[in-house]
């Protein structure tokens, strides 16, 4: 129980400095260069008191210090909702290597998820470096997937262990990533105007170095059909043209990675 709370008390630390993140690196802006937090509107630098997760948020009813103007509520959704992901990864995992590897992907996912949100852009700080983590992890902590071993097998090519981990994690990388680049490719030369970016690509990519192929998979499907369901009803609801109205693909992918990465086996199982 002492993990579950301490892996909550440590999501808000990191949601406190993963807000800064979905702030500047889509902006291109560094998050430890030149100072650290400051008000977006008067650039002020703000005090550690007023940087303290969830609380100063409260305490300064949502506004700035010195100019009054309003903070974004995604600054303690983001931090809540970090703290809230960390508690369950170290209960469904314990303090362990692969609870610490949950925590990292649900950082990652949660970073894209409000990034593509806010600014219709997936950081590749984010994408390409999680996808280098998710291989490396892979070698260390197995992914269990099966799928990459059973089709090299298949093959004349056995392999066991770390290799077939990290096998996994390629095969999940790499075919899916493939598959969508390709689609958007098609979508591209047909209507004439693009239909996916390639920050999504390299997110679907990411996700399968973390999750291998078939949770990957399942969470393009969740993905999907959620970003159908809610884009559909956003277009209705605005009166918006179908042809013209871009959508974060990328925050459907994200919310479907963590479906998978929380409750993924009982969902592939059923």
């Amino acid at each position: 129980m002492l993990s579950v709370w301490l892996g909550f008390f440590f999501g808000l630390l990191i949601g406190s400095f993963l807000n800064v993140c979905i702030y500047r690196l889509p902006r291109d802006l560094s998050v430890i260069r030149p100072r650290r937090s400051y008000c977006p509107h008067c650039e002020a630098t703000i005090a550690w008191y007023d940087n303290i997760p969830l609380l100063s948020y409260f305490m300064l009813r949502g506004r700035c210090r010195r100019c009054a103007a309003g903070i974004s509520a995604r600054y303690p959704v983001v931090e809540l909702l970090t703290g809230i992901l960390f508690a369950v990864a170290m209960y469904q995992h314990g303090p362990t290597a692969d609870g610490v590897k949950a925590c990292l992907f649900a950082f990652l996912l949660i970073g894209l998820i409000f990034s593509d949100l806010e600014q219709f852009i997936l950081p590749d700080e984010f994408t390409l470096g999680g996808l280098a983590a998710g291989l490396l992890l892979a070698w260390f902590i197995p992914l269990h997937d099966e799928t990459a071993p059973a089709l090299l097998w298949l093959v004349g090519v056995d392999v066991a262990g770390a290799w077939a981990s990290l096998a996994d994690a390629a095969l999940g990388a790499a075919l899916p990533a493939g598959f969508l680049w390709l689609g958007g490719s098609l979508y591209e030369k047909v209507r004439r105007r693009e239909g996916l970016g390639l920050g999504d690509v390299k997110m679907v990519a990411m996700m399968g170095a973390f999750l291998g192929l078939q949770g990957t998979l399942f969470a393009m499907i969740v993905g999907s059909v959620l970003g159908s369901v809610m884009g559909l009803a956003y277009i209705k609801l605005t009166g918006r043209d179908p042809a013209t109205t871009h959508l974060p693909f990328g925050t459907f992918l994200g919310i479907g990675g963590l479906t998978v990465l929380y409750g993924g086996t009982s969902l592939l199982g059923w």
